[in-house]
């Protein structure tokens, strides 16, 4: 089973909540926090765009792949709402 894992960052601090693709998750359900991580028991991938299909989109051809997103949204220690986007995803 394909596994992947989102190191949180060291300001983040209960509670959070975690979204991917702009969807809420839930704790237990869709990820576990384990070892300062988030485990999704599932494939997630960030597309990196090469020059050429990056000159290819520039000429309107679309070359889609997947591309999950990962924000935690939480309070800092003075208690104003921060949210850390685009997390770096590694295999689990």
């Amino acid at each position: 089973m394909a596994r992947s894992k989102v190191r949180l960052p060291r300001e983040v601090r209960d509670p959070f909540q975690v979204y991917l693709n702009g969807v809420p998750q839930q704790l237990g359900t869709d990820y576990e926090v384990r070892e300062g991580a988030l485990v999704f028991e599932r494939d997630l991938r960030k597309d990196k765009i090469s020059g050429w299909r990056w000159l290819l989109g520039a000429w309107g051809v679309g070359t889609y792949r997947q591309n999950d997103s990962v924000d935690i949204r939480y309070e800092a220690a003075d208690g104003s709402p921060r949210v850390a986007e685009a997390l770096e995803i590694e295999a689990g």
